[in-house]
């Protein structure tokens, strides 16, 4: 594992050395050898390298030029020039990477066979051959499909294929480890032709620095650079290649040297003659400090053994976008672009690049610089979301930094002092976003002195972990636990390591195997088919694995998952086996106790997601001349089986291992972690994890391993969140269940159903549960009967619950045993009135397509949710519930009359009064509905008897609101209509409004019952009062009606309504518009049958109307004192003209105008002091 290394630098924080000019002393010896250009013509047929290519190869990318200069005393011009010429970058991949984001070509393997593939292909003479050159124009070709965050060719990755492919590139000139060209940018509609000078300088095939005339201010390499760099690449035969200028210099006579530095200075006067004239002086004078250096530097003469061997990177670059983007951190784009940097990150370590740590550190001071931090902790505020997951992928990428198998001790050393630095900062985020963690350490599950003293050593606390699992503790001192930051992890893993023997054994061979004699003594290292176990703390045997991946270790990672996977295997058969021992006693408790604090769900390392990734890169397919950048629409991937070695019957592959560890890992049985974030993270893991399950198209060996791990963790008893006895506050497995089942459906459709019907419950929402059977994690919180507070996510769970039953209902369609089990699944799990409504009407949508008959037994389905419904919401509020009614009925008409008469009978139970009427009755016995039903008449009167019965019962329980409706409804049955009548005499004196028994009234007369609508209009005129200032009551046009219908009646009616009249209505002008319709026809014009009409009009000096006069005029002199109490001058005028009214109503009586004199002139006596209105008053009326 160690060949092919490129060490990172020994220090995270070490800025990047500039541009080398190390002094160069010895001169190569001259001698005969290929002139400038020769030997780098293309061979057109495939031969063998040279063994100078193959050594100038191999010391051009790991020995820094100086070295090989120390190392030999002479060194022949051919051997420089091999050595100069292989010291370039040789793969695209590596220029892509830093001039776009997420570069990675598919299906590619680790970066270091990617190397040695491309290093391989050289002709004798040193240029690629024509079949590799292909093969390298391909797949930049590929590359520059798609690059950077972007589209189009505005990727400069994509520009610089474009403009080295249309020529725009010239002037190309190599000089040591200096390379330089111009790069021509063409003319544009906006913009005119413009050339750029390129310089670039690379050592050790790497580049080191960059300059370009464009002023390009970005993290990665611009087009122009692009464009060179490729040139060099893919026309090495084109480029003039010369020594260091140092050696070319050395060949120079005194003349020749002075006429070079002459010519120099005239062509470029302008620019380097200053400083000519400065070195000139310096060098004339003895004491100069250059006289007292050795040489004289050299920038074409390649790096200085201490150079740090590392790409170019522009720190200041990365340190101004990543702060640019946070600032930009309420929109969508810049968490995008962090991702992508990060991406990036991820990328170089792959690469082996050192750029990768440096790159991550620049991004983590700009972090913990973030400005919110702080603001975010005065005011005592979590941060978003968004803000989280890029936190918890920092932490994560500095485990993986940290973990990296082959990074030096001082290296480590000086990452973890940083690490602890941040960590300790008072802004630091924490681990879990909320309060401190108490999940395990990353190595507090195995110390590594274990490690060291041997298996057994670990054994009881394996054992803990994965037979006995945890108990959750029913108390612990929140000021105990220690303070864990989103860095805490990644400290602890700095103190991992890879030396032991079994695990180098794992990671470096496919064919570690113990003996079968050993196998007793070593069965803590191998299982019994003698393949290797790892018994570590899940998460961190995961991290291992995800920072041998990331680091471009992909067999070796590879060959440690499925140890690991071999090891979870046991220990899932050890649980079993327990579960059985204890499974009389548990399923008697019914709940357990028994539960795992850390969930591998959701959890910071993410060890099941990364176990997925590692596994199912293997068996990828893909064409190996795309590129995922990024860019473009996301293809789903195409996955083939990939025998693994060793496996027990031969048929098992890296890709049903990933089926089987993934199905372990969502089916833990788990504690719900503590915090909104930790919560709603596990939710937002277990979804990303099923989207990756979904992508796998299920072949018949994928099928059996989804069959085996159904049915084990069905049998797993409190070790799993399937198993029949789990923790009350177990995460539920609705969502996973889901793809299970719908997974299963096509292959197994029993054991589809047992798994998803297992899966509805929800403990922490059940009422009863015994004291003794329920641990309270971290805080010894009290258990809430209906809702957990602790839960923040439990709506989100419980809709999950929903589309796991909606689901089910939806398969179940036509089998009515399997229908009647959900369904008392549903009634029995599910405590959401508004889930269970969505429910019904899902499995009516279901049931009643429009193109097919409808299914009748999914419709009693829904009929029966939706009756439960409205008994769970019968006496709570619910904005929807007229709505959820509505639906019933609809439902019951398409079940049909015996459903429409079933919640007619038993509407009390279902139904207020006011609904049962007003909705349920009114629409069960509208036209539209007989129709629907095509019902005959005996059917039609068996309807309308039970809405009869159902109008009085509601009638008598709730005569206000029912009333009316129950006359309606009782209309054609004189016996019904009779009763319900009655019913509204006998409730008018104590519970009905003035308004209830005027509407009634106006009812009565319409349907042609006047005498019936006057005693109710009398029995609602004792309940009102209109006061004297009340003139635009509502009740008023029934009190105008009322009246008229008694004056239409005749003189006895209109007798006995005005007493009522006037000892209500206190209104002054009302009052008197009564009078005036009184007197303006004769009384009795209804036409009553029996009744005599005499036609005169009714005299205002005679019963009844006298009395209405009186009441009348007492009115307006009381309303005239009341106004003028308060009155103001802009009310002067409307005053005057009451007055007229009342003048026009006082005149009605025989001395009327004597009357009103007198009330002018005491107004005049008592309000003289208004001397304007009274004023108008004389000017009015004298």
């Amino acid at each position: 594992m160690a060949e092919g290394r490129r060490d990172p630098p020994l220090h995270p924080l070490l800025s990047l050395p500039p541009a080398s000019k190390r002094p160069c002393l010895r001169p190569a010896p001259r001698g005969p050898g290929p002139g400038p250009g020769s030997g780098l013509s293309a061979s057109r047929h495939r031969s063998p390298e040279s063994l100078l290519d193959c050594a100038a190869k191999a010391v051009a990318e790991k020995w820094a030029f100086e070295r090989v200069e120390e190392r030999f005393e002479r060194i022949p011009e051919p051997v420089q020039r091999r050595i100069v010429y292989w010291s370039f970058p040789r793969n695209e991949k590596e220029i892509c990477m830093y001039s776009s984001f997420q570069c990675r070509v598919a299906g590619e393997e680790s970066p270091a066979a990617a190397t040695a593939t491309s290093g391989s292909g050289g002709a004798s003479s040193g240029a690629p051959t024509a079949a590799s050159a292909a093969a390298t124009t391909t797949t930049a070709a590929a590359v520059g499909t798609s690059g950077a965050v972007g589209t189009g060719d505005a990727l400069p990755f994509r520009r610089g294929i474009k403009l080295l492919e249309t020529g725009c590139v010239e002037n190309v000139l190599q000089v040591g480890f200096h390379l330089s060209g111009t790069v021509t940018e063409p003319a544009s509609p906006s913009e005119p032709e413009v050339t750029h000078k390129v310089a670039i300088s690379f050592d050790r095939c790497k580049i080191t620095s960059v300059t370009c005339g464009c002023g390009n201010r970005d993290i990665f390499y611009c087009a122009h650079v692009v464009a060179l760099s490729l040139y060099r690449i893919r026309k090495p035969e084109q480029v003039k290649l010369r020594l260091p200028i140092s050696e070319t210099l050395f060949q120079m006579n005194r003349d020749q040297l002075q006429k070079l530095v002459q010519y120099l200075i005239t062509a470029h006067h302008t620019e380097v003659l200053p400083t000519a004239q400065k070195l000139a002086d310096e060098i004339l004078s003895s004491n100069s400090e250059i006289n007292q250096v050795h040489g004289a530097p050299d920038p074409t003469a390649g790096a200085s053994i201490d150079d740090d061997n590392c790409w170019h990177l522009d720190e200041d670059q990365v340190r101004e976008q990543v702060k640019q983007f946070l600032s930009q951190g309420g929109y969508y784009g810049s968490g995008k672009q962090l991702n992508s940097m990060f991406a990036k990150v991820r990328e170089m370590l792959r690469m082996r690049d050192s750029n990768g740590a440096r790159m991550l550190t620049l991004i983590t001071e700009q972090f913990m610089a973030d400005p919110r931090l702080s603001l975010w902790r005065q005011q005592g505020t979590g941060m978003t979301d968004k803000c989280r997951q890029l936190w918890d992928e920092l932490g994560a990428l500095w485990v993986c930094v940290v973990l990296n198998p082959h990074c030096k001790g001082e290296e480590k050393s000086g990452w973890v002092k940083q690490l602890k630095k941040w960590s300790d900062m008072d802004v630091c985020p924490l681990e879990d976003g909320n309060y401190g963690s108490e999940l395990p350490n990353i190595t507090n599950a195995l110390p590594q002195s274990h490690l060291a003293q041997g298996p057994h050593a670990h054994l009881q606390h394996t054992r803990s972990m994965f037979e006995g699992t945890e108990r959750v503790p029913c108390s612990t001192d929140s000021l105990s636990r220690p303070r864990r930051t989103v860095f805490s992890r990644a400290v602890e893993a700095c103190s991992l390591h890879w030396q032991g023997s079994h695990l180098q054994r794992i990671i470096s061979s496919d064919y570690y195997m113990s003996a079968s004699y050993h196998r007793d003594q070593d069965r803590l290292l191998f299982n019994p088919q003698g393949l290797p176990l790892w018994l570590d703390h899940v998460p961190t045997a995961c991290a291992r694995v995800d920072a041998l991946r990331s680091h471009g270790y992909s067999r070796e990672a590879l060959r440690l998952a499925v140890a690991i996977i071999n090891t979870l295997r046991l220990l899932q058969q050890r649980e079993m086996d327990i579960y059985k021992h204890q499974k009389k006693e548990l399923l008697q408790r019914g709940l357990t106790t028994t539960t795992n604090l850390e969930g591998w769900v959701g959890h910071p390392l993410d060890p099941i997601g990364c176990l997925f990734a590692t596994l199912t890169e293997t068996c990828r397919v893909d064409d190996d001349s795309t590129m995922d950048t990024g860019d473009g629409e996301a293809r789903s991937p195409v996955y083939q089986h990939v025998p693994v070695w060793g496996s027990p019957d031969g048929g098992e592959s890296y890709l049903t291992l990933a089926l089987e560890v993934t199905l372990m890992g969502m089916g833990q049985q788990r504690i719900m972690p503590e915090g909104l974030y930790a919560q709603d993270k596990v939710c937002r893991n277990e979804e990303q994890i099923v989207a990756k399950l979904q992508e796998l198209e299920l072949d018949e060996l994928l099928v059996q391993t989804l069959r085996k791990q159904a049915l084990q963790l069905l049998e797993a008893g409190p070790f799993s969140g399937l198993g029949e006895v789990i923790h009350r506050e177990s995460v539920p497995m609705h969502t996973f269940t889901k793809y299970l089942f719908s997974a299963l459906l096509p292959h197994d459709t029993d054991l589809a159903y047992k798994v998803a019907l297992r899966a509805m419950r929800l403990p922490v929402l059940e009422s009863s549960v015994g004291s003794g059977d329920v641990g309270h994690p971290h805080h010894g919180i009290s258990i809430v009967p209906s809702r957990y507070p602790r839960w923040f996510t439990l709506g989100h769970l419980e809709s999950q619950q929903c589309e796991l039953a909606s689901t089910m209902l939806t398969a179940a369609k036509g089998d009515m045993l399997r229908l009647r089990t959900v369904l008392e699944a549903i009634q029995k799990n599910i405590h959401s009135s508004s889930l269970i409504y969505k429910l019904a009407q899902d499995a009516f949508k279901i049931a009643t397509p429009a193109d097919s008959p409808a299914d009748i037994t999914l419709l009693n389905v829904a009929l029966e949710l939706g009756l439960q419904v409205m008994r769970m919401t019968l006496s709570t509020l619910n904005w929807r519930r007229r709505e959820m009614v509505r639906w019933l009925v609809t439902c019951a008409t398409e079940v049909g009359l015996r459903a429409l008469v079933s919640i007619l009978q038993g509407w009390y139970t279902l139904f207020t009064p006011t609904e049962a009427t007003s909705i349920v009755a009114a629409t069960v016995m509208s036209h539209n509905t007989i129709l629907r039903l095509s019902l005959d008449y005996p059917q039609r009167e068996e309807l309308a008897s039970c809405a009869r019965t159902l109008a009085l019962q509601c009638a008598m329980k709730d005569p206000q609101n029912c009333a009316l409706s129950a006359l309606t409804l009782c209309e054609k049955d004189h016996i019904a209509f009779e009763t319900a009548y009655q019913i509204v005499i006998d409730a008018a004196s104590t519970g009905m409004t003035y308004s209830q028994l005027f509407t009634i009234a106006r009812y009565m007369e319409h349907r042609g019952y006047p005498l019936r609508s006057f005693k109710l209009a009398s029995l609602a005129m004792t309940h009102l009062n209109l006061a004297y200032n009340q003139d635009t009551h509502p009740a008023i046009n029934d009190v105008l009606w009322a009246c008229a219908l008694s004056h239409s009646l005749g003189k006895n009616e209109l007798a006995a309504i005005i007493p009522l009249v006037v000892k209500s209505v206190h209104c002054a002008t009302v009052l008197s518009d009564i009078l005036r319709r009184c007197t303006m026809t004769a009384p009795g014009l209804a036409g009553i049958p029996g009744r005599r009409n005499s036609g005169k009009l009714m005299s205002t000096d005679k019963a009844p109307l006298r009395q209405l006069l009186d009441a009348t005029i007492s009115a307006y002199i009381n309303t005239t004192h009341s106004r003028l109490t308060h009155i103001s001058p802009r009310h002067y005028g409307e005053f005057i003209e009451f007055l007229s009214k009342a003048r026009e109503t006082f005149l009605l009586a025989q001395d009327g105008h004597i009357q009103f004199a007198q009330f002018i002139d005491n107004l005049k006596q008592i309000y003289k002091g208004k001397k304007k209105l009274m004023m108008l008053v004389r000017e009015r009326f004298g």
